[in-house]
C-alpha cells in the first residue's frame, strides 16, 4: 500500500498563505499589500486547475485589472463586500455572490475592498499553458510558459 502525500480534507481557513505574496514584478507586487492567498488546490495535488482562499484587508486589491486569453476564472464571495471592477464598471458583491470570467472575452477585471472590513472569497482558475494576460491599466503583460508566469512590458521587453 502506498503512502498518501496529500491530505484527505482540511479546514480551508487553516491552509498556509503563500510565502511570496505576488508573482508580479515591482512596482506592481507592492500594490498587492493587504491581499493574502492560501492555495487550496495545490494541497491536494490538483494540476488542471487552482483554487485559492483569498483574504483582502480594507483598501486591498485582488490583482491588477486583467484579462486572460485562455484561462477561465471564477470567484465566490464568502464574507465581506468587495467591489468587482470590469470594463463595464463597478459591482458591489456580497457573501454568496459569484462571478465568472470567460477566457478570451477581453473584459478585464479585479476586486477592490472599498469597505472597512476584511473580504474573503474563493478564486478558481484553470492552468492553461500558452495563456496570455493583458493589463489595460498598466505597462505589463504576462505569458504562461512551462507552468510559470513570465512578465514583460507591453512592448515585449523584460522586467
Amino acid at each position: 500500500m502506498s503512502e498518501t502525500r496529500f491530505p484527505i480534507a482540511i479546514r480551508a481557513a487553516d491552509a498556509e498563505p503563500r510565502r511570496r505574496p505576488s508573482a508580479y514584478p515591482e512596482p506592481f507586487a507592492s500594490r498587492m499589500n493587504g491581499r493574502e492567498k492560501s492555495p487550496l488546490g495545490d494541497l491536494f495535488g490538483l494540476g488542471n486547475f487552482g483554487v485559492n482562499l483569498v483574504r483582502m484587508a480594507p483598501g486591498a486589491v485582488s490583482a491588477l485589472r486583467h484579462a486572460h486569453s485562455r484561462q477561465d476564472e471564477f470567484i465566490y464571495v464568502l464574507s465581506g463586500t468587495p467591489t468587482l471592477r470590469t470594463d463595464h464598471g463597478e459591482t458591489r458583491l456580497e457573501p454568496g455572490m459569484c462571478a465568472g470570467f470567460r477566457a478570451g472575452s477581453g473584459d478585464a477585471h479585479c476586486l477592490v475592498n472599498l469597505s472597512g472590513e476584511e473580504a474573503v472569497y474563493l478564486e478558481v482558475g484553470d492552468r492553461s499553458e500558452g495563456d496570455a494576460v493583458s493589463y489595460p491599466d498598466d505597462d505589463l503583460q504576462a505569458l504562461r510558459e512551462d507552468g510559470r508566469w513570465v512578465f514583460v512590458h507591453k512592448d515585449g521587453s523584460p522586467y
